[in-house]
């Protein structure tokens, strides 16, 4: 009798861990949506986590941005002045996850963006928990200002980083997207958002 009690107890254990398992694996694949922000929230992404601006006067420098949702596009637009000796920018950032936990985005080939750049210099980063010095894997975002949206896909094998050492950017450790206007010297930009999702 206790043999087959034990046999029993062990299928059982086996079933209820590999169900776990698969529910675990289940939950953890569907908790990065493909779509990060369509922008028809006026403060939050489409995970629920609020969008964060940050600027160059964190560093000394004097940009100035204007930010407008409205009817699913967010509007981007102002002046950079930047710090003495380093180049200016602007950058939205959308978490992906609550507290910048790192989420796991492997399941994905890449970055898009449905954009609209009328001014200024755009480009995308991949922020993972990985880099501690903030040169994130990033992209510049070329399209033509021509007053229409471009639908621009980034694959996260292009995406590279600026001054540090070029390492394989890991996928599984994302913890935001940051949309950035940039220049080296005292320029405006204007760029309209429309969507930004993995793909």
């Amino acid at each position: 009798m206790k043999p087959v009690n034990n046999a029993i107890f062990n299928s059982v254990k086996t079933f209820a861990v590999a169900s776990l398992l698969t529910l675990s694996s289940n939950a953890f694949s569907a908790s990065l949506s493909p779509i990060i922000d369509d922008f028809n929230n006026v403060k939050d992404n489409n995970l629920g986590i609020a969008r964060v601006l940050i600027t160059d006067t964190t560093a000394g420098g004097q940009t100035t941005t204007e930010l407008d949702v409205s009817n699913g596009v967010m509007q981007i637009k102002g002046e950079i002045v930047p710090p003495r000796g380093q180049p200016g920018w602007s950058s939205l950032v959308l978490p992906l996850g609550q507290m910048n936990e790192p989420q796991d985005a492997s399941k994905f080939d890449g970055i898009r963006l449905l954009i609209k750049v009328n001014s200024g210099n755009v480009s995308l980063s991949a922020n993972s928990s990985e880099i501690t010095n903030y040169d994130y894997h990033s992209a510049p975002v070329i399209v033509t200002s021509d007053g229409k949206f471009h639908e621009v896909k980034i694959p996260f094998e292009s995406m590279r980083r600026i001054w540090s050492e070029q390492i394989k950017l890991n996928t599984q450790t994302l913890n935001s997207l940051s949309i950035v206007a940039f220049s080296p010297q005292k320029a405006t930009f204007e760029f309209e958002v429309d969507e930004v999702s993995f793909y």
